[in-house]
């Protein structure tokens, strides 16, 4: 499998500022991968570019989900990150470590506080911060991090106190989430991080709001529930589970594309609605494919191959539907766009450059409107969510709740 220079620039780019085990893992990749031959060869280098790929992506997906999580919290909602992570811990307003290891060892809540608080604290997770046992990042100040944030002077709106968790290996812990903030919960892998906040906290709040089926682990009561009008859980699970899934049809920016070429001279003449332009109804699409532009071709004991119909040429729609165009774009024009074209072409239509620019603030700007959903990595899914979240009216009382597995400061 060939790389193209695009492709190449992109991998440069997320490789700049990792350490040289990691680079020369990437530079093995592309130098191999171009001269082997084979399908099973072909097959594992695959699978070594999904891995190193994902590793990346999860060391960089946390600079750029910063800002967005900023915006969410200063919108008034409240963030909850699951994350041991020191740049995110560097910017959250509210800590609670949970340790003091893992484990039968773990499940005890051993510090709640601020960033600065917790460089003063005696816990596992303080002393990596403070440099006393080693890490493999230098340790900057949270203290400074917090005052030049100015975290300490955002007020509180109310709390959400758990008590008597005794789910997993917690220890029946009491802790509080101070709203209008954004809270890290954090401490060593298999502390409890996850079993307090995934799977009692946010299916309380689920069967609440929702009446969702998911029961939460044991615990005795939680108070201050009526500070809140919903909660959002942003992982990083696919956006879609077929390829006619794909960025603009999850933030709804396809609707607003849709009618606005439903309301173009072409269009009105021929008395087409936006439904016309909708990949999934007959009439618009390529019925040779169905709308999906590619076709499947079963490989047996390899992965499917997908490889474009002969018909509209990975287009999806047949040639009467091209023929409308707006600011001489057809519909599969714009979905073959990236983010940033989009954004530029977009730039009159506030409705629908509303949507496409937070795609671009959580720096998806490189992928495009139409791109399946099947090709997204975890971390790019976590950020086409948060960025429809960010575009929606916020009534600043929302919950959100986000599980970020990354590699931390314990290893």
């Amino acid at each position: 499998m060939a790389y193209n220079r695009r492709e190449e620039d992109m991998f440069r780019y997320f490789i700049s500022g990792l350490d040289q085990k990691m680079q020369a893992q990437l530079s093995l990749m592309f130098a191999h991968n171009k001269i082997m031959a084979g399908e099973e060869h072909r097959r594992e280098m695959e699978q070594m570019k999904r891995e190193i790929t994902e590793d990346v992506l999860s060391r960089i997906s946390i600079r750029l989900e910063d800002e967005a999580l900023k915006q969410l919290r200063d919108m008034g909602n409240s963030v909850i990150v699951v994350e041991h992570d020191e740049d995110m811990m560097r910017q959250a307003d509210y800590i609670i470590d949970i340790g003091p290891k893992a484990g039968r060892l773990g499940g005890h809540i051993v510090f709640e506080g601020t960033p600065a608080e917790l460089l003063k604290a005696d816990t596992l997770t303080a002393k990596y911060l403070r440099g006393e046992l080693s890490a493999t990042l230098s340790v900057a100040s949270l203290e400074d991090a917090a005052l030049q944030d100015g975290t300490e002077c955002l007020q509180s709106k109310g709390e959400i106190t758990l008590r008597g968790c005794r789910g997993n290996n917690l220890k029946g812990v009491d802790v509080t989430f101070p709203l209008g903030k954004m809270i890290a919960v954090t401490g060593v892998s298999g502390s409890g991080k996850s079993t307090l906040v995934n799977q009692t906290l946010y299916p309380i709040l689920s069967q609440h709001f929702y009446r969702s089926l998911q029961a939460p682990l044991a615990y005795d009561s939680i108070e201050g529930i009526e500070y809140i009008d919903k909660v959002i859980g942003v992982d990083q699970s696919p956006i879609g589970r077929t390829p006619r899934s794909n960025p603009a049809t999850y933030t709804g920016v396809f609707t607003d594309i849709r009618n606005l070429f439903a309301q173009l001279p072409e269009s009105k003449i021929r008395s087409w609605k936006a439904g016309r332009f909708s990949f999934n109804n007959s009439g618009g699409r390529c019925e040779e494919c169905s709308g999906n532009g590619y076709k499947t071709i079963q490989m047996n004991f390899l992965p499917n191959v997908y490889v474009p119909c002969e018909v509209c040429g990975g287009q999806r729609y047949n040639r009467e539907t091209l023929e409308a165009r707006f600011k001489g774009k057809s519909i599969a024009d714009v979905l073959d766009m990236t983010i940033n074209q989009a954004v530029e072409f977009f730039e009159s239509q506030p409705y629908i450059l509303k949507k496409i620019k937070t795609l671009q603030d959580v720096g998806l700007g490189y992928i495009k409107l139409g791109q399946s959903s099947t090709t997204l990595s975890g971390g790019e899914s976590q950020r086409v969510k948060l960025a429809t979240e960010l575009a929606r009216p916020s009534t600043g009382k929302t919950l959100y709740i986000l599980d970020e597995p990354t590699t931390g400061l314990h290893f």
